[in-house]
């Protein structure tokens, strides 16, 4: 199952984003080319713990680099150990049917995307997959979610416009429940993180949901938009507060963004990067392979 994240393009492009050869002459570390780094790394959207915590690891190693090859290999080490123990991707357990995901996040992250992404993957697995259309708010994204599970032979459960999101999580539940489907996919609003009411909608869903299976969502997937930057922070904390993230997808990484976030995240946050995305076709959703990542991140 696992696809480490090795697409050339993709890595190609990551690599460019850190401008590390023109910091490094030879010779050996100091504290102006420390800084220099440092400025590199927050402008990457790395994070100022994270970053704090690569140049004290770089520094306890300064002797030891000598050219940009070492310096680009022991940058690779520290984000290494930062991303990690996040990398763990997402196990469906065989004695749970159908097992809830939940798609949340942000407007205009690529929340249907990636849950059509999630359904031609899990198809291809061999399983049995469900949508419900839960972002009931735009009519667009119903139609999106009806053209995904066409694409792959999956049955959609959708209501009305401006129907009761968590009626619609109930119905497909039940739906999935009676049709012996392995896996339930649901897609929400895209929803601003400081909007009470929304998120008490999002809550809803969550509780609807428990109600018919205690462990039920078991997995509340998380979309960031790589192009965010630190607000992407401020998302994962008001989204964990209300309903508990277990898992995160960073989408349109294969725009301009410089890709840092994801370690700003995992310092922080622990909380599990299940995938990357890293274009519009269904194949374009991969496993989270932090050393891939690194690697790219620093250069190598």
């Amino acid at each position: 199952m696992n696809q480490p994240t090795s697409a050339p393009g993709f890595l190609a492009r990551l690599r460019g984003r850190l401008k590390l050869p023109a910091l490094f002459a030879g010779g050996r570390v100091d504290e102006a080319l420390l800084e220099q780094l440092e400025t590199q790394l927050l402008s990457a959207d790395v994070g100022v713990e994270a970053t704090a915590r690569i140049i004290v690891d770089l520094r306890r190693q300064a002797e030891r680099i000598t050219d940009g090859d070492a310096l680009r290999a022991a940058l690779k080490a520290s984000l290494v150990a930062i991303l990690q123990p996040a990398a763990q991707p997402l196990v469906l357990p065989k004695d749970t049917k159908p097992f809830v995901l939940l798609v949340l996040g942000v407007n205009g992250v690529g929340k249907t995307t990636t849950l059509g992404k999630l359904a031609q993957r899990f198809r291809s697995q061999g399983r049995s997959v469900m949508l419900a259309a839960a972002d009931t708010f735009r009519a667009a994204a119903v139609e999106q979610l009806q053209v995904w599970g066409e694409r792959n032979a999956v049955p959609v459960i959708a209501q009305g416009p401006g129907a009761d999101p968590a009626a619609v999580a109930h119905d497909a539940y039940a739906a999935a429940k009676a049709r012996g489907s392995e896996v339930l996919l649901v897609d929400t609003a895209g929803r601003l993180h400081n909007r009470e009411n929304l998120m008490q909608e999002l809550k809803k869903i969550v509780r609807v949901l428990g109600k018919l299976d205690p462990t039920a969502p078991q997995e509340r997937l998380l979309v960031l938009d790589a192009g965010t930057g630190q607000n992407a922070l401020r998302q994962i904390e008001e989204f964990h507060a209300a309903v508990g993230v277990t898992g995160l997808v960073l989408t349109k990484l294969d725009g301009s963004a410089k890709g840092g976030i994801l370690v700003a995240a995992a310092e922080r946050f622990r909380i599990p990067v299940r995938f990357i995305g890293t274009g519009e076709s269904g194949g374009d959703l991969e496993e989270f392979d932090a050393e891939a990542y690194a690697t790219a991140l620093a250069g190598l």
